[in-house]
This record gives structure tokens, C-alpha cells and sequence, in this order.
């Protein structure tokens, strides 16, 4: 089975991608707690990913607690003996929603924002604020990163122009945000998402429609990929 699992990753998410492939073989008990982990070179060869990115995502697993790493002579990877349990409540109140309905939602919402807004002509305020709201992102604090990191995707359908898509990308959003904060923040994603941030933001001040959706879209990938391997299947949350 882990032959399946460890194919070549295509995207451009190959942090979040590799973090939920290690996780596919923990929750499909490719592994058994206490097993060793295939080595850091052969699982980076199978994936078609650099070595620091397995690294980097064993090292996030490892800190979030699903895995172990021991150094010397049997030393390696391991499954942790007891994982953490990350089973969220966010639907409460709301159990006709689910999971694939609310990421299916938001891809439509706010890639159809930033579409509409790259295609707008910014005044120079809109432009600054924009600009300002990536600043606030790039420099958050881990506390504040996922309060600004949402301000500045408000922000997108904000510039469009249409209070409705406002509220209804805010209230989707809320329900978002409560899945993630059962995630531990991953500081090799947040750097992979700011990137994607600056990228998304360039082409929208430079009305590159077709730059500015790709962006978003690999964006919006690289969060459904974490949330399966946390979660896997995404309504197994629920």
C-alpha cells in the first residue's frame, strides 16, 4: 500500500502534499505505532520531492506529535506509540454542512473574487490597502497569523465591490478557520502561503486575471491537501 501512496507529487504544494501522504499511511495503518518510517532519501526519491521537504515535513509531524525521530546508530522515523486526537466540533449548530460542501463553497467564492477583482482598475487607496493587508500577513505573529491571514482574503472580494459576497465569504470563512485551528501551524506552510499570498497580490495590482486565479487555486489546494491529512477524507471530520 505505501507503494500507492508514495507516487510522484505533481502540484505545486509539495510541502502540504508530502505532510498528506505520511499521514494517508498513519491513518490507514500502513504503519502500527512504533514503526519506522521509510528513510528521509527513499521517501523524498518515491514523492519526486527535495529531501529538505521530507525533512521539513517530519520535522512539523513530528512537533505536532504523530511522529518520532531518533538519532544514531537505530536511530530514524517512527510512527509516535499514541497520536493526538483531532477531532473538531466546527459544524455545531450546522450539521446539514458538510466538509466538501464547505471547501467547494469557498473554492467557488473566493476564486471567483480574486478573478472579478484582477480584472478592476484599483484606485491608489485600494491599491495601498491591499498591499498593506499582505504586509500585516507577512509579518504576523504565529498568534495573529491566521486572523490576518483571513483579513486579507476578506480583503480580496472586499475590493470587488459586493457587501453580499463580503458576508457570505466571512460567515464560509468563520467555518474554515475552525477546522484549521485543530491543525497545528506548520512554519514551512506558512512560509509556502505567504509566497502564495505575495504571488496572488502581484497579479491582482497587475490585473493578470489568468496568474491571479492559478495562484489562488494552487493556494486553495495546498489547504485541502493539509486538511486530508490531518482529517483524512475531509467529512471524517464530522
Amino acid at each position: 500500500m505505501s507503494d500507492a501512496l508514495l507516487r510522484p507529487i505533481r502540484s505545486g504544494n509539495a510541502f502540504e502534499e508530502t505532510v498528506e501522504r505520511l499521514l494517508q499511511m498513519v491513518r490507514l495503518g500502513v504503519y502500527g505505532p512504533g514503526d519506522a518510517l521509510p528513510p528521509e532519501r527513499e521517501v523524498a526519491r518515491r514523492l519526486g520531492v527535495s529531501r529538505d521537504t521530507v525533512r521539513e515535513a517530519i520535522r512539523s509531524l513530528a512537533s505536532a506529535g504523530y511522529l518520532v525521530t531518533l538519532r544514531g546508530r537505530y536511530g530514524g522515523t517512527f510512527l509516535a506509540e499514541t497520536l493526538p486526537s483531532d477531532e473538531p466540533t466546527w459544524a455545531a449548530g450546522r450539521p446539514e454542512i458538510k466538509v466538501e460542501d464547505l471547501l467547494t463553497i469557498r473554492e467557488l467564492l473566493e476564486v471567483g473574487s480574486i478573478r472579478m477583482v484582477s480584472r478592476r482598475s484599483l484606485t491608489a487607496a485600494e491599491r495601498d490597502a491591499l498591499w498593506s493587508r499582505l504586509s500585516d500577513v507577512l509579518e504576523a505573529t504565529p498568534e495573529d497569523y491566521r486572523r490576518l491571514d483571513a483579513r486579507l482574503h476578506l480583503t480580496f472580494s472586499e475590493l470587488v465591490g459586493a457587501p453580499y459576497l463580503t458576508a457570505l465569504l466571512a460567515d464560509n470563512r468563520m467555518m474554515v478557520n475552525q477546522l484549521l485551528d485543530h491543525i497545528p501551524l506548520l512554519e514551512r506552510n506558512i512560509a509556502h502561503s505567504n509566497e502564495q499570498h505575495h504571488a496572488i497580490v502581484l497579479a491582482v495590482l497587475t490585473g493578470d486575471v489568468d496568474a491571479a486565479v492559478e495562484a489562488m487555486e494552487e493556494h486553495l489546494a495546498g489547504t485541502v491537501a493539509l486538511l486530508r491529512g490531518f482529517f483524512g477524507h475531509p467529512d471524517a471530520a464530522r
